[in-house]
């Protein structure tokens, strides 16, 4: 299995790297689709369950649902696979270490950004436009200390 994993060592981290871009993406424009659907709601009067309302919930839930979980498993799955070929991670390094961190934290900031879309549903979301602003930030710290971890490789 290592020697198949070794074979298609290349091909493995292309995937994982695609899948990063299309889960950041994601993890960058749905908290950006909550601001939009917030300051709709809250400063235009915009009233829950109006087309409006439904209309962001419909662009949410297909974001979530058919770009950022599948991505975020392939991901996973494509970064295990490297995790696993021989000589790539050597788990005595900081490096590993801290992109798996990093990489649990996007997990559990992409979690929140799920559980956040059914309070929209049930129209009890209560933050305000600023403060989803401010969340948008997380991932970009988080990324930042990935690319780091991995590139630099302290």
């Amino acid at each position: 299995m290592t020697d198949l994993l070794a074979d298609f060592y290349l091909w493995t981290k292309s995937l994982h790297v695609m899948s990063v871009l299309a889960w950041m993406a994601g993890l960058f424009y749905l908290p950006r689709l909550y601001v939009y659907h917030v300051e709709g709601l809250r400063k235009q009067g915009v009233k829950r369950g109006s087309d409006m309302d439904q209309l962001f919930q419909h662009q949410e839930r297909l974001l979530l649902k058919a770009i950022m979980n599948p991505a975020m498993i392939s991901t996973w799955l494509f970064g295990l696979a490297l995790v696993f070929t021989p000589g790539i991670v050597y788990w005595s390094s900081a490096w590993p270490w801290a992109k798996a961190a990093g990489v649990i934290g996007m997990t559990a900031y992409h979690m929140y950004l799920a559980k956040a879309r059914k309070r929209f549903v049930a129209g009890t979301d209560p933050l305000t436009g600023r403060q989803w602003r401010m969340m948008n930030e997380v991932p970009t710290l988080l990324m930042i200390v990935i690319v780091i971890a991995v590139i630099v490789k302290f």
